[in-house]
């Protein structure tokens, strides 16, 4: 096992370099820069733009500028600065005087971790994963034991709108609903301490997640259903409950598992749509931000970190295999 986790985690370094060299191409190949605009949305003159590239070493050759970032360079006062190697996601170009970490980690003064950019679309994609998973597992539960009734097709037809309508109309009609009509929320709530205000955001963003999950569980509870031993788990006289949860659920999870785990990581940095929406003041919002003001560095510090969160998360998916089903071994 340990043998495994170190390979699998040593796996990563290859793949965040080549992530970060295709991100960093991108980037640079797309029209415009960092200093187009000023805060104030003004032109920025050639003189000043020459100034802060050459602060920032945007005036060196492309190589030499993602040679930088990864592994680090002297820095104007002649002392090295270690780069991506160190975990320095380096300088916000737009926000002066903070870096990428700063930004994404860091709380305000006097709140905890979870009030940092990270912290809220942490807390954001949990509780819409929370509600996917209550919602979703028991719902394909229930369809497939109730196959071809009118529950089995309000089920199926409830989870074909989750799957086929994007999450930003959702959260259109859902804000026209629930804001504009009924006034039962606001469109961007000025306290994100208040609980109420996160239902509609976590719902939107959990609805696509929720009805895959829904779908993905009816199809394995069905094909466990026609299993040999959960027949001979009934002839054998076992509670109809003993035979669902123990017999039946537990094989089923198996292809579920493997979604909820990159689900998790897409929820909590992939909501940029649904954060920028809502106001909402997580890690999406910033990026979504940072692509339009051309902040490199930001771009790329959060694209690492969303490919650093999905391949942990499919780490942890192979390693609840071996708790879901015994019979599965990790293969060293």
């Amino acid at each position: 096992m340990a043998t495994y986790l170190i390979r699998r985690l040593l796996w990563l370094i290859p793949i965040l370099f080549v992530v970060a060299l295709i991100t960093f191409i991108m980037m640079h190949a797309a029209p415009g820069g960092p200093w187009d605009r000023d805060l104030n949305a003004r032109q920025v003159d050639a003189t000043t733009q020459n100034t802060l590239n050459e602060y920032y070493g945007l005036d060196k050759p492309l190589w030499r500028q993602f040679t930088a970032y990864v592994f680090g360079d002297v820095n104007k006062e002649n002392k090295f600065v270690c780069g991506l190697v160190c975990g320095n996601l380096g300088p916000s170009y737009r926000v002066r005087g903070r870096t990428v970490q700063d930004i994404l980690f860091e709380p305000p003064k006097e709140k905890s971790f979870l009030y940092s950019r990270f912290g809220y679309s942490m807390r954001l994609g949990g509780l819409a994963l929370s509600m996917a998973i209550l919602i979703g597992i028991p719902a394909g539960m229930i369809a497939a034991l109730k196959q071809n009734t009118w529950i089995d097709y309000v089920s199926l037809f409830i989870t074909s709108i989750g799957i086929s309508i994007p999450s930003f109309v959702m959260a259109i009609f859902l804000i026209i609903i629930f804001a504009s009509m009924l006034h039962l929320v606001n469109v961007v709530p000025k306290d994100w301490d208040d609980g109420k205000a996160w239902i509609l955001p976590a719902a939107v963003l959990g609805f696509g997640t929720m009805a895959f999950t829904a779908r993905l569980t009816r199809a394995s509870m069905l094909e466990v259903l026609r299993q040999d031993y959960v027949r001979t788990a009934r002839a054998k006289g076992l509670h109809e409950r003993v035979v669902i949860f123990r017999h039946m659920l537990r094989n089923a999870l198996i292809p579920v598992v493997t979604i909820l785990g990159p689900a998790l990581a897409a929820l909590v940095t992939g909501s940029f749509i649904i954060e920028t929406m809502f106001g909402f003041p997580g890690m999406g919002r910033a990026y979504v931000t940072a692509i339009g003001q051309r902040d490199y560095s930001m771009i790329l510090g959060t694209t690492l970190l969303f490919v650093f969160l999905v391949s942990l998360a499919n780490l942890t998916v192979d390693m609840l295999y071996v708790v879901i089903d015994p019979r599965i071994r990790i293969n060293e």
